[in-house]
């Protein structure tokens, strides 16, 4: 009875046999198509202009199809100018527009050859999907161009379509649209392994672009889980992400982007730090703010005063929960006032900084009022932004803490082992976890933390479990020992700084390492592959992002400009196409010149896999769906046959 319902009601949709047959013939034809390409990105951090053209470009995928096409036609500088148009077409149009002797002969020559890339980025698709991914504005002109036949007589037809084009002043727009088509049809599958957020000043654009396009998922990274559990309104999460912004002095995003009120803080900062220096709080500036420019020597003390508001809120936190065994970070308590000292795991270090006005001794973790007054400003306006929870909606209903796909394991950071290699046991609610039903169970918790709480709890308080997994030694999305920040501002002795890599780190190199957590989350370790980010790939130290033996990647993206002198590159993207396994390595993005020039670096691609035999749709967890589709509609069709279900025409 309940097949024959659901037949029913897959009947509303197929009526009869005709209908039937026509979509079985239709699912069956997807399935003998190539895999569609799939792009995996890590660790954006807010780069968003990078991380548009690695995007736009295909991490280089783009560029080679040009070649494919054009290598024994056009020069390698022709080339260069071609893929250029597709990753900036405004910006090169600009430049083509003053330098170009007959404007609109090189518009017609550009929209022939963006035609002909967009036939080959388009051949793994079907000729609907093609249609529904081109621009309403200009779909009918470019589906006829791009399904354009070889009969001669035809020619004139599309010659007129073009010559029109440049006639009534359309050929921009439609370049424009091109561009943006070809772009969008490389990469099928945009797979975000984890931190959007922090560090550089674009996050929002970012959140903007995802919000925009399809064919997105994100595995949750530290980061990521921080503003969410912001966006819940949990104390701790809110203070640490409004300080390390306010430290990388993103200052738009805050306030412009997001609509954050930071005025009470630039107040009490100024009020409380007005004659301190506040030497070691200085904010790393990538970028300048175009509205919202803060001098250095406020945001200094704004970034003081924020990190003793979260220093005191974190021990608050610590106490309310003893199971996240942070005792040991209450470092405000440890400061011995008359001696200038703070104890840190049973040391005793000199503080280089001792003007701490609204530390009580005798109460170090209670906010003075005046602190209180900022965090309540903070998150009122951080609860209340439409913006943020509009895009913290989008982070959880698109995200996880994990994804299985295609044969990859995909998660941000790491596995919690112990230091014999074993799945580590973790005591959440009462309950031992371990290996992927840890991960599961952070995944549940995390989710509940932003939907209806039991009564007398509040988001807040479930949204604690993100800022543990920003900073406990188990979060599989923090993977050291310690989070060292009260150290970096107020110990000298570097040593105190260290962060040390748990076991994870030191077990990649190991096939038998990512064999075990394969089998972990149910793939085949012969077959399967493990992609994460997190750890930026020192490159100028000789670190390879491949470890073992081929199984694991490490594709941080290093696109941070904080990174970039640590990395000696800007990281690694990967593509899985129907052949082959990729990984992109670049160099730094160049932003666009003041008289209209860019340079773009063509990524150093490594062939890491190729497939046995090309890989079609019916390979894919896509494919298994599609089957199942069939089977059903088969189901459908019999019962019409045998009069179980009434036929309509």
């Amino acid at each position: 009875m309940t097949d024959l319902k659901y037949l029913k009601l897959l009947a509303e949709k197929y009526p009869n046999r005709k209908a039937v047959r026509t979509e079985i013939i239709n699912l069956r034809a997807i399935l003998a198509l190539p895999k569609a390409t799939e792009y995996f990105f890590s660790d954006i951090h807010g780069e968003f202009d990078a991380f548009q053209y690695f995007v736009r470009s295909g991490s280089g995928m783009i560029r080679m199809r040009i070649s494919e096409i054009f290598g024994n036609i056009l020069t390698e500088s022709e080339c260069d100018e071609l893929a250029a148009l597709i990753y900036n077409p405004e910006a090169e149009m600009a430049r083509r527009l003053k330098s170009e002797h007959d404007f609109d002969a090189w518009c017609k020559v550009s929209i022939r050859r963006l035609i002909m890339v967009c036939r080959i980025v388009s051949n793994k698709y079907t000729r609907s999907k093609v249609k529904k991914r081109l621009p309403a504005a200009s779909s009918y002109i470019m589906d006829e161009l791009l399904f354009a036949d070889d009969v001669p007589d035809r020619h004139r037809y599309y010659d007129e379509i073009i010559d029109s084009l440049i006639e009534y002043g359309a050929a921009r727009d439609f370049i424009m649209d091109l561009s943006e088509t070809i772009a969008n049809l490389t990469v099928d599958r945009l797979h975000l392994i984890g931190d959007i957020f922090d560090r550089g000043p674009k996050s929002h654009f970012v959140l903007d672009y995802l919000m925009a396009n399809k064919g997105i998922d994100i595995q949750w990274g530290n980061h990521d889980v921080l503003w969410m559990g912001a966006a819940c309104g949990n104390r701790a999460c809110i203070a640490t992400m409004i300080r390390i912004n306010v430290r990388y002095n993103n200052f738009d995003m805050l306030e412009v982007g997001y609509g954050f009120n930071l005025r009470p803080l630039a107040s009490l900062a100024q009020a409380i730090y007005g004659d301190d220096p506040c030497e070691f709080f200085r904010p790393n500036v990538l970028e300048t703010n175009r509205y919202d420019p803060i001098p250095p020597e406020l945001a200094a003390k704004m970034h003081k005063m924020i990190s003793i508001i979260q220093f005191k809120i974190e021990g608050q936190e610590i106490q309310k929960h003893p199971e996240y065994h942070l005792e040991k970070r209450n470092l405000l308590g440890a400061i011995d006032f008359e001696k200038g000292t703070v104890m840190v795991e049973g040391k005793e270090y000199p503080m280089r900084d001792m003007n701490l006005p609204t530390v009580d001794p005798a109460d170090p973790y209670t906010l003075t009022e005046e602190e209180e007054e900022v965090m309540v400003a903070l998150e009122s306006s951080i609860v209340n932004s439409e913006k943020l929870q509009r895009h913290m909606n989008y982070m959880f209903s698109h995200g996880s803490l994990y994804k299985v796909m295609n044969g990859n394991l995909l998660y941000h950071g790491c596995m919690i082992f112990d230091d014999r290699g074993r799945f580590k046991n973790v005591v959440l609610d009462g309950k031992k976890y371990k290996g992927a039903a840890y991960i599961k169970k952070l995944d549940e918790m995390i989710r509940a933390a932003h939907g209806k709480q039991p009564e007398g709890r509040t988001n807040a308080e479930a949204a604690s479990v993100m800022w543990y997994l920003w900073l406990a030694e188990d979060s599989p999305l923090f993977g050291k020992d310690k989070m060292t920040t009260f150290e970096r501002y107020f110990i000298a002795d570097k040593a105190t700084h260290k962060e040390n890599k748990v076991p994870y780190y030191k077990l990649l190199d190991k096939e038998e390492t990512a064999d075990k957590i394969l089998k972990e989350f149910g793939l085949d370790p012969e077959t399967g592959r493990i992609l994460n980010g997190h750890v930026p790939v020192k490159m100028k130290d000789g670190e390879k992002p491949v470890k073992a033996g081929g199984k694991i990647f490490i594709i941080d993206g290093g696109i941070s400009k904080a990174y970039h002198k640590t990395t000696g590159i800007a990281g690694y993207t990967a593509i899985f196409t129907s052949k082959h396994l990729y990984l992109a390595e670049h160099q730094p993005y160049e932003p666009l010149q003041a008289d209209g020039t860019q340079v773009f670096h063509r990524p150093v691609m490594h062939l890491v896999h190729t497939m046995p035999e090309r890989l079609r749709i019916r390979d894919t967890d896509n494919g298994t769906e599609l089957k199942e589709q069939i089977t059903n509609l088969e189901a459908l069709h019999e019962a019409f046959r045998r009069g179980a279900i009434r036929e309509i025409y």
